[in-house]
């Protein structure tokens, strides 16, 4: 497939990501190939430039990425990320080589890796929020205290069957690509990122289940907000809810998936995860 419009979603909080987006705006049009540029903070108003884009380039980090994958949800357009950031596990040009590359990408040439989403379904406690609702999540789903260092009560159960109480920092219901994450973080395994399991990882557990565990693709998880200190609802880490007490969070693999075109091997993934885990770029 030969790529003649490209989206460029750059992080705004820093100047050599806007740079980047220019220098790679000017190289697309010197091939013919049409652009647009946008902050990947503005959703919205990027939503509303995808008509026949063929992919969406972001540079940035894994956090521009995770913003990115709210802008290609419904589309399906590709993402192809210029790491500008500290780990990139989800990036796949070096800003050095992104010129370079860019030739065998609009040529078509590459794979594309297609991800797994989660859907995470919100339902209000006694003070009903204004954003309960889905949200849809790459990486993560994450029920954690709010701004009170003191521990909350999350009452978990799996297929409507109860599992433990678990008295934590929170819960995080994972991906494999949020493996390498906050899950990671937490002290849950790093899963094969084409894996559709789930992975559900208590955050600091201090009562209840104190490990993590694996589930199937087509496992539900529940969440109850049992304590009455607020907690927060997040969502790959830039969509933040105050929940309160009896607030419930059912999360599910969502049919939705984001795809990435890749040009590096698909078994490249290994191969550099301990450089990765090593802050390399």
């Amino acid at each position: 497939m030969l790529i003649k419009k490209v989206g460029i979603l750059y992080h705004p909080l820093a100047p050599a990501t806007q740079a980047k987006a220019h220098e790679l705006t000017s190289f697309l049009h010197s091939r013919g190939v049409e652009t647009w540029t946008n902050s990947a903070w503005e959703t919205e108003k990027a939503i509303s430039c995808l008509d026949n884009t063929d992919l969406i380039l972001t540079t940035g980090g894994d956090g521009t990425i995770l913003r990115a994958a709210q802008v290609a949800l419904q589309s399906g357009v590709p993402i192809t990320g210029v790491n500008m950031g500290t780990l990139g596990f989800l990036t796949e040009l070096k800003a050095a080589e992104a010129v370079d590359q860019l030739p065998a990408l609009i040529e078509g040439k590459g794979w594309m890796d297609e991800r797994a989403m989660l859907e995470a379904n919100l339902e209000p406690g006694g003070e009903a929020s204004d954003q309960y609702g889905s949200f849809y999540a790459l990486n993560d789903v994450v029920l954690a205290r709010g701004t009170i260092a003191k521990l909350i009560q999350v009452n978990a159960s799996i297929d409507n069957k109860p599992l433990t109480s678990y008295r934590a920092d929170g819960v995080i219901v994972a991906t494999a690509t949020g493996s390498t994450g906050y899950s990671l973080a937490a002290g849950g395994p790093i899963l094969c990122p084409q894996s559709t399991n789930l992975l559900l990882v208590p955050i600091v557990s201090h009562l209840g289940l104190g490990y993590s565990l694996v589930l199937s693709p087509d496992s539900v998880v529940k969440l109850q907000l049992a304590t009455s200190e607020e907690a927060t609802l997040s969502i790959d880490g830039h969509i933040n809810i105050p929940v309160c007490k009896s607030s419930i969070v059912t999360v599910k693999l969502s049919p939705r998936k984001i795809r990435f075109l890749r040009l590096h091997p698909q078994n490249d993934f290994f191969n550099v995860l301990e450089d990765k885990l090593r802050g390399k770029k």
